[in-house]
């Protein structure tokens, strides 16, 4: 067992290296960390040598087991009890709130800057799980996409599972987005938030809450969230809403995931939008066709260079840009076009709606509409507009806002997958043989043919840039109006209701 009295004198130190502990609260902070450890007395230690946080942390977490204050060794009670932890350190919510509100007096970039450190210094952003995310660049014909396997969230091991199986039911926190998770110690099926601080905003006269992903798939991943638990929509107040957070934080981007079930996201139950401070590549896509939108000839509209069915307005009023939007909204949302097979509704339910990118870019508001239709046929059951089932060996789930903009978030499976096949196609060996890998047989087959040379210095970063292309796919797929002649007839035919 590692001495606690030098383990703690790490911890308390951690905090005030990172400035979420003032040196006038040392002996109050560890003291609170003496009683989440279960522990009486204290013996500073003469030195206190600097190590990682995660290190101090699991340390602290094997002790408490051994010693009985930490009912299982596994990852679901080591992530609550760590939690509780780095609760010690953590500064009150005003404390921090009066911090972001100083330094964005100065300057939004200022406030968004501390508070993202802050955050990942909480470890609420567990800096060290997210460097195991595998990520990479794919050439396509639609420019540089991005690529991610995500390995950042924990998966549940069977004696958590058992456990909050057999736990009673809670409803409080009414999701993982409710304001009341600021605080919140966690259960084994909710996890604990004592080291998380929300922003209050204010949108559109309405009290919102701002925050980090935890899970940060991209730089400065953010969550704006309604400070009540309602559901979403995408309506003329969602454009309003949008265009209000980048005119408070202009260097950010925000958009919504659409507000139906396979186009949406996974969370629709409570609004909310996604930000952050970085360029995705349909950002950097130019326009295929400049267009005018009837009754709105002062806003610059344009059919974008992108695998999805995107239209781009821009305009230096952000009212003028929320009308013409509600007006492109209103008229997806009933617009049916059956040579097109686009249906606003069978058997009353809806099918149209769209997901919406906000900017500012020289000087001007910039509205990306992504046209969305969530269909369902006996050959398609999980969407005519989703990813087929051809390229579920690669990505099955569904396309919300993150990929949208061209950042491809694949599930941790694949990372085992892309070794091992690099394994087989270097030994050629029989993949449609392999269990694990026989889904990915015939893809393999078919890329295979385009290169000459396969080894075992290349084979990874060609199954990465052929995984690209599956993302691409995966793009077109989604897209109402396919990048052919007959799709950009078919959008000029929307275009031109309007």
């Amino acid at each position: 067992m590692k001495d606690n009295n030098l383990l703690i004198a790490q911890l308390e130190a951690y905090g005030e290296k990172t400035g979420l502990v003032a040196p006038e609260d040392r002996i109050y902070t560890i003291n609170r960390l003496l009683e989440i450890m279960g522990l009486d007395e204290f013996t500073a230690p003469e030195q206190v040598p600097e190590r990682p946080l995660e290190e101090i942390l699991s340390d602290l977490m094997d002790n408490a087991y051994e010693n009985g204050v930490l009912a299982e060794n596994t990852v679901a009670y080591r992530d609550l009890f760590d939690t509780k932890l780095m609760s010690a350190l953590v500064p009150a919510p005003s404390v921090v709130i009066r911090k972001f509100r100083e330094l964005y007096a100065k300057s939004p970039k200022e406030a968004t800057d501390f508070y993202y450190k802050f955050s990942c210094d909480t470890d609420y952003i567990r800096r060290y799980r997210i460097k195991k995310d595998v990520k990479w660049t794919a050439d396509t014909k639609y420019g540089v996409l991005d690529v991610t396997i995500n390995l950042s969230k924990p998966e549940k091991d069977p004696k958590a599972i058992a456990a909050a199986k057999n736990a009673p039911q809670s409803a409080y926190p009414k999701c993982l987005l409710c304001k009341e998770n600021e605080g919140y110690a966690g259960r084994l099926n909710h996890p604990a938030r004592q080291n998380h601080r929300v922003m209050p905003v204010t949108i559109d006269g309405g009290q919102w809450g701002l925050q980090y992903s935890p899970f940060v798939y991209y730089n400065e991943h953010c969550i704006l969230f309604n400070g009540q638990h309602t559901p979403m929509k995408i309506d003329e107040s969602a454009f309003r809403k949008l265009l209000d957070f980048i005119t408070q934080f202009p260097h950010y981007f925000v958009g919504s995931n659409a507000d139906l079930p396979i186009v949406g996201g996974s969370i629709l139950a409570h609004e909310h939008f996604q930000g952050g401070h970085y360029e995705f590549a349909m950002e950097r896509a130019g326009i295929r066709k400049e267009v005018s939108i009837a009754g709105f000839p002062e806003v610059e509209a344009g059919i974008v260079e992108w695998p999805m069915s995107v239209i781009r307005i821009r305009h230096e009023e952000p009212e003028v840009l929320v009308a013409a939007a509600t007006h492109i909204l209103d008229a997806w949302r009933g617009y049916t076009d059956e040579k097109a097979f686009i249906f606003a509704e069978t058997d009353g339910e809806p099918h149209n709606t769209i997901t919406p990118i906000a900017r500012m870019r020289d000087g001007k508001y910039e509205l990306d509409l992504v046209l969305r239709n969530n269909i369902t046929t006996e050959e398609y059951p999980l969407g005519v507009y989703h990813p087929h089932q051809e390229l579920h060996h690669i990505k099955k789930e569904n396309i919300g806002l993150i990929e949208v903009m061209g950042l491809a978030v694949l599930p941790a499976r694949l990372k085992e997958e892309m070794q091992r096949l690099g394994e087989f196609i270097v030994e050629g060996k029989d993949i449609a043989a392999d269990e694990q890998l026989a889904k990915h047989a015939e893809w393999v087959e078919q890329f295979l043919q385009k290169y000459d040379d396969v080894n075992a210095d290349n084979v990874e970063e060609i199954i990465q840039k052929e995984i690209g292309i599956v993302f691409m796919q995966v793009l077109e797929h989604a897209g109402v109006y396919k990048n052919t002649p007959e799709g950009m007839e078919g959008f000029l035919r929307f275009i031109q209701s309007l």
